[in-house]
């Protein structure tokens, strides 16, 4: 369903207040965010300090300052938001009516002092343990007259949603007294809970059939379900309906129906609804902020964030812990791990006690920027103050020594977690240690980890198969090998294209009986992808097309990520087993069907050729083709630049470890005219005038040589 917000605001979207200032201006242009009134301003341009430049190291006066006033400043200006809205008229003439209710709905109790209270509610026990087909022989034995009273008592006390439906319709089929709306409510709410949006919203529709009143409670629940269903258009189409038939909502509506519309990415709409609250002297709680900081967090937009806590400062509202989770897990989307440090502090020193979810979003966001110290020292300070620590802030932090190679803390984090009674290591805290060791190549400590895994009982999940699996193949331990893919198949460990590309790699380096053993493996995995090696290596009859036409059934059923390193291998295998022409047809392909993007850049000044995310054979391979290419556009003699450069990358990415001296030796023996940038790590630099001397000499015999070697 197609929604406008000026559909639900009604007339009230489209009148100002001369009186009172208008905070956003729609243009076709931009949204911007302005203010006439100091009261609350927006937030101002990134400040030129260390601290708002994202400095790792700040002065201690900074730290000590809080978030708001190193960050902020009291300068209005103005705010760009992520995309154009359309223009909307605006009649300065006519007064601009609330949007919303300023008193809260009142939440009525479902039932007054009843004095059959304890036989009732034993009642209710009896409902809930009972068996679902029993419900109807056991509610036949209700102890007192279901009045109204009586009735909503025992409706309040039911657990499931399929035992309040089915109560609620025994009491409509005994038609005693009227049901009104609480009755419906208190249904709903049971419904919600099971996120049963269809059933509620039959309830609604019934209501309004029998010209029942829908108030803010019903309304809220219908939104607040829809949203839990993720049904965000019915949760509009909800909000609209309420303001067609007159009734305002409360904060608690306003609220979920700013959630709604930040979840679909309305961004302008989520922000004009906000203004038009707070013009009608709605003070936010802190659960609307932090729904706020949430959508400008998932759009990166640090602007919007820092436009956020200016908000909240100048209403005067103190954020809570849920909405500091929000503020980092934002920050950290923004990529501001400064700031979220700073926040962190702040809400340390406000007394507010973090909790696993701050922890996690913290360690999350230092790991992302590579800040290993913090993360350690972040981890000390849990140590000492006792703060909350689960398994999933612990294998967060074994994660992140995975990823930045922290060895010795890994190994030491991993020892607290088995010396806990509470938080044993789980199959993701031994995948973790498996990443690492690995990583590293230390077999040893990657198969002793795999024995005590089999004797305490934890199973290995296929991440944990693909590294330990990984760790074997460069320590060409086969046999290993291969047990420890036949104890995780028999484990219950299904495959995954990750799984697959592992093994493949190890083909392309393997000869032999090792290659068989692990295309045995492989075959059982994925046996099209094996036919497919076999059709490369084995059968030479196979002309183009039909390499391509396989090729591309082996891509459509490969997941995405996984694409391009299939490739990348398929290409080492080739040529490892000396079928280069079939090297240059894959890459090719793989060219052609968008695997490798931004494999060549040009300038008038430069062209270039990045190899970083390729492997060994496949950089050989992209710069032969390269060669190949400049060879015959000299003989052309067409325009050339006046440099030329070849990106192997500095070897922290996976496909990049080892890349650049075995360029370095490829170029060597191609007797190419590149050489190693001194000034950029990974870079290999050429002048014109050089190639095309190398051109003219001796290119056609090399490039010939290079490709049937």
């Amino acid at each position: 369903m197609a929604t406008n917000l000026s559909t639900a605001l009604g007339p009230y979207h489209h009148h100002s207040d001369t009186n009172h200032r208008r905070p956003f201006h729609f243009t076709k242009k931009r949204f911007t965010i302005s203010c006439n009134s100091s009261k609350r301003a927006p937030p101002p341009p990134p400040p030129s300090s260390a601290v708002a430049q994202e400095s790792k190291n700040p002065s201690l006066a900074d730290q000590l300052k809080p978030l708001s006033t190193t960050i902020l400043s009291d300068q209005p200006n103005e705010t760009h938001l992520l995309s154009k809205p359309k223009s909307t008229w605006v009649n300065p003439t006519k007064p601009k009516p609330s949007v919303l209710s300023l008193q809260r709905h009142k939440r009525a109790s479902p039932y007054s002092y009843n004095p059959q209270i304890k036989d009732l509610r034993q009642f209710a026990k009896k409902l809930n343990d009972c068996e679902e087909s029993d419900f109807v022989a056991v509610i036949e034995g209700i102890p007192h007259p279901p009045t109204r009273e009586n009735a909503l008592l025992v409706l309040n006390s039911l657990k499931s949603w399929q035992k309040t439906i089915l109560f609620f319709n025994w009491v409509k089929a005994q038609n005693v007294f009227p049901l009104e709306t609480i009755f419906y409510n208190v249904t709903m709410k049971s419904l919600r809970f099971g996120r049963q949006f269809q059933h509620i919203e039959d309830l609604a529709f019934e209501m309004i059939e029998k010209g029942l009143e829908l108030d803010n409670i019903t309304y809220s629940t219908i939104i607040t379900c829809a949203k839990r269903c993720n049904l965000f258009d019915k949760a509009v189409e909800w909000f609209e309906r309420m303001y067609k038939t007159g009734l305002m909502p409360d904060e608690v509506t306003y609220s979920a129906v700013l959630d709604v519309y930040a979840k679909l990415g309305k961004v302008e709409e989520v922000m004009s609804l906000y203004e038009r609250g707070r013009a009608s002297g709605w003070k936010p709680d802190p659960i609307a902020f932090a729904v706020l900081a949430k959508m400008f967090g998932e759009a990166g937009d640090f602007d919007g964030i820092r436009y956020v806590l200016q908000e909240m400062k100048s209403i005067g509202i103190q954020p809570n812990l849920v909405v500091y989770n929000t503020l980092l897990e934002a920050m950290g989307k923004a990529g501001k791990p400064g700031l979220a440090r700073s926040l962190f502090e702040e809400m340390v020193d406000s007394g507010i006690v973090p909790n696993e979810k701050t922890l996690t979003a913290l360690i999350k966001i230092y790991g992302r920027a590579r800040w290993a110290r913090d993360a350690l020292d972040l981890w000390e300070r849990m140590r000492v103050n006792g703060w909350p620590v689960d398994f999933i802030l612990y294998n967060t932090l074994l994660s992140m020594c995975a990823d930045l190679g922290l060895v010795e803390e890994a190994e030491r984090l991993f020892e607290d977690m088995k010396g806990s009674e509470k938080r044993k290591p789980d199959s993701w805290s031994y995948t973790a240690m498996l990443n690492i060791y690995g990583s590293g190549g230390n077999v040893e400590k990657a198969m002793a980890l795999f024995k005590e895994m089999s004797k305490t009982g934890v199973d290995l999940n296929v991440m944990g198969c693909t590294c330990l699996i990984q760790c074997l193949g460069r320590a060409k331990k086969i046999d290993d090998l291969v047990r420890v893919f036949e104890t995780s198949i028999n484990g219950g460990v299904k495959p995954d294209d990750r799984l697959c590309g592992c093994l493949l790699s190890v083909v392309s380096y393997c000869e032999g009986e090792d290659a068989d053993k692990v295309l045995s493996c492989l075959e059982q995995a994925n046996p099209k992808l094996v036919e497919f090696v076999k059709l490369l290596c084995g059968d030479e009859s196979a002309n183009f097309d039909v390499v391509k036409e396989e090729f591309k059934r082996i891509l459509s059923s490969t997941a995405v990520e996984a694409r391009r390193p299939f490739c990348n291998c398929l290409i080492d295998i080739c040529r490892n087993r000396n079928f280069h022409e079939r090297a240059h047809e894959l890459l090719y392909l793989g060219t052609i069907y968008g695997l490798y993007p931004g494999l060549h850049t040009k300038t008038d000044e430069e062209w270039r050729l990045n190899v970083r995310s390729l492997s060994v054979g496949a950089a050989h391979t992209a710069f032969e083709e390269w060669m190949g290419t400049l060879a015959k556009i000299v003989q052309r003699q067409e325009t050339l630049p006046a440099l030329f450069s070849a990106n192997t990358g500095a070897g922290t990415h996976k496909f990049s470890q080892g890349l650049g001296n075995a360029f370095a030796s490829h170029v060597e023996k191609l007797a190419v005219p590149f050489r190693e940038s001194e000034g950029k790590s990974g870079f290999f630099v050429a002048t014109r005038e050089d190639l095309v001397s190398w051109v003219q000499s001796k290119a056609p015999l090399v490039m010939t040589t290079a490709c049937t070697n």
